[in-house]
């Protein structure tokens, strides 16, 4: 699926992921290929994404590896919307 991560600022990340954890304001909940349509308010924490996937070096600095190899961006909140395998992270 394709995943757009974009801030204020800048576009953080887009391209082709495998899986994305997010931390919902009701608890963290992941989507993979082909989950259902939801848009989700998003709360402090980690957003996590699985996947051969190559961060620009202007933004390198805000990403992290995790324990289990995802990529890890920390969010203080946000909005997320999965439509049609396209998930977009709008993300402070």
């Amino acid at each position: 699926m394709y995943l757009e991560i974009v801030s204020p600022e800048a576009t953080l990340f887009a391209g082709e992921v495998t899986s994305v954890t997010v931390p919902g304001i009701n608890g963290e909940f992941q989507m993979l290929q082909n989950h259902a349509p939801i848009v989700s308010l998003l709360q402090q924490g980690e957003v996590k994404v699985q996947g051969d996937i190559t961060i620009e070096e202007e933004v390198q600095d805000k990403f992290a590896k995790g324990a289990n190899g995802e990529t890890v961006l920390a969010i203080s909140s946000g909005t997320i919307e999965l439509k049609d395998n396209k998930v977009i992270v709008l993300a402070d």
